[in-house]
């Protein structure tokens, strides 16, 4: 009997552009496999999944969640400033340092 697969999209998203791309994945198919075989690894050098978070729809997951039907896998970029000092910052006036 053939293995069932499942489909899942995996994006990513950068101020200018995006990446996003729907596929197959055999079930039982684990986070960090789906972004593997999506290609996003290849088309934007430099995500480190070691220290990139990942999720599901807005929810973060370790990268060895096994995903279901139709699940979305967002790798997200890091912080660039802390949002509590930007919020203190704006509420304050006061330009961005650097």
């Amino acid at each position: 009997m053939a293995e069932a697969n499942i489909k899942v999209q995996v994006c990513y998203a950068l101020p200018d552009s995006s990446f996003l791309r729907s596929l197959s994945v055999p079930a039982g198919a684990t986070i960090e496999q789906a972004v593997a075989r999506s290609g996003l690894l290849q088309a934007i050098p430099g995500i480190d999944l070691a220290s990139n978070m990942v999720g599901i729809y807005g929810k973060r997951k370790p990268l060895d969640t096994v995903l279901h039907e139709h699940d979305r896998v967002e790798v997200y970029r890091p912080l660039q400033a802390d949002p509590k000092e930007a919020r203190r910052r704006r509420a304050s006036g006061k330009p961005a340092k650097g």
